[in-house]
């Protein structure tokens, strides 16, 4: 009985070596087919025993970096497969970007299809934008983003809208993007913004803008500088020469370190006829956040001194002589020069009384601040929108505009202050002071003016902001 013996691979070699170690007569005696196997091991075995080790790989080729790695164990009863070419799909094309500007008589609408909308996609996406922001706030210069799918088309053969988005302020980024069904949905995105503080101060030679703006300090800060001491403050009467001032207050900057927008004054300190009147920011319990002297007093009072920013004073309160009347006759308010135009703030918090046309006065605005105080608006250029009678306001909001109506020689304000309905002289009103801060929050509030304080103290004084709006 014949015996057949298997060879595995290592068999097939030490069964090899042995053969080729014998006289080549006996060599010959073996089937040509065999031979071609083991002449295939053979060559095999050669490649092995010639590769280079890759220490040596990593010197003879020093220009081409290898990755070393581990050398695997050798291979136990396997088959060498044949090698298989990977194919390589070639990339999806790349989003169609079309950066577009809103111009003067555009609409969102029309904007979007000369850019390559259809107009039912156009609606939708106008239709979602509506519920998180008024499409109809979008103004000529407003940059447009429009994203296009290139490998979608709608049934016109235009290109499928996947994205609409547009940055309405510095803080917000809005997204109209395709969903899932088809649709569109709106998304607000808050923008990260980054708050440094810059301190200035100057001395007073002629007026507090010009002073703030010789040291570089913005135009906006200036004006709510000026707004945050009216209720303490005659401007046109209590500055003199050689007064001076300090304010600590915040700019925002973006990502990439460009302004974005100015924030809150911080500190502020008048010197006025020999007198300091430092002021702290402070945020209340409720979260309302207002202006306190050292003691914890609020700047705040009852009404406003000045409603009016940057203005003069041209007339006083008393008899004087008409100037289109030409006799003297009881003037029952004061007068303040500012240019056409100019916003008008509501001295104090309070309902619309009156909002129109009356007689000499022209355009009129009454509000009513409580059961004893009214104050009056007249000779107005128009009434900011939404403010009519029975409307509540809050004090500093801009409730109308400088103008020449009605009896008047110019632009300018007529402002009256009524107490039990009896005209008087808004220069010599005792306000009542505003909230005083009591326990936990006086407390609060000492630290806050400690800490602010330190950071003044260690803040260098500014030149010149790069971006002076």
């Amino acid at each position: 009985m014949r015996t057949v013996r298997r060879f595995g691979r290592l068999d097939a070699l030490r069964h090899l070596m042995a053969l080729l170690g014998r006289p080549s007569s006996m060599q010959r005696k073996l089937p040509v087919s065999i031979l071609a196997i083991l002449s295939g091991l053979a060559v095999a075995v050669a490649i092995v025993a010639n590769e280079p080790e890759p220490s040596e790989l990593a010197q003879n080729s020093p220009q081409q970096p290898t990755l070393l790695r581990p050398a695997a164990e050798p291979p136990t009863n396997s088959l060498a497969l044949p090698l298989t070419k990977i194919s390589v799909e070639a990339a999806p094309p790349k989003i169609i970007v079309r950066n577009v500007e809103i111009a003067q008589g555009d609409t969102l609408m029309s904007v979007m299809m000369r850019n390559g909308c259809d107009r039912p996609t156009a609606h939708a996406a106008i239709t979602a934008l509506s519920k998180s922001y008024d499409p109809r706030r979008v103004r000529p210069g407003q940059a447009l983003t429009l994203l296009f799918d290139p490998q979608k088309q709608n049934t016109e053969g235009r290109l499928a809208l996947i994205q609409l988005a547009f940055v309405p302020s510095v803080e917000q980024e809005i997204q109209v993007s395709l969903n899932n069904n088809g649709g569109f949905k709106s998304e607000t995105v808050d923008k990260l913004l980054a708050v440094r503080l810059h301190r200035a101060e100057g001395v007073i030679d002629d007026s507090l803008y010009l002073a703030a703006k010789r040291v570089g300090v913005p135009a906006p800060v200036i004006v709510n500088l000026i707004r945050i001491y009216s209720f303490d403050v005659d401007f046109q009467r209590d500055i003199r020469p050689g007064d001076h001032f300090e304010v600590l207050f915040e700019a925002f900057y973006d990502e990439r370190g460009d302004f974005a927008k100015y924030g809150d004054i911080q500190y502020a300190k008048l010197h006025v006829r020999k007198t300091n009147l430092p002021l702290y920011r402070f945020v209340m319990q409720d979260g309302e956040p207002d202006y306190f002297n050292n003691d914890g007093h609020s700047v705040r009072k009852a009404l406003m001194k000045t409603p009016v920013d940057g203005a003069r004073l041209t007339s006083r309160f008393g008899r004087r002589k008409h100037p289109i009347l030409g006799y003297k006759k009881m003037h029952r308010g004061i007068d303040f020069g500012a240019p056409r135009g100019t916003p008008v703030m509501a001295a104090g918090n309070g309902t619309v009384e009156v909002a129109g046309w009356n007689s000499n006065y022209g355009r009129y605005l009454r509000i009513r601040h409580n059961g004893r105080y009214k104050t009056a608006y007249g000779h107005l250029a128009k009434f900011q929108r939404g403010v009519r009678k029975g409307k509540r306001v809050h004090q500093g909001q801009i409730v109308a505009f400088v103008g020449s109506s009605g009896r008047s020689t110019g632009p300018h304000l007529h402002y009256e202050i009524l107490v039990n309905n009896r005209r008087i002289n808004p220069l010599r009103l005792k306000l009542p002071s505003g909230k005083k801060l009591k326990g936990v929050e006086l407390a609060r509030f000492r630290e806050v003016r400690g800490e602010t304080s330190r950071i003044y103290a260690a803040s260098p004084a500014m030149t010149r902001l790069a971006q002076n709006r």
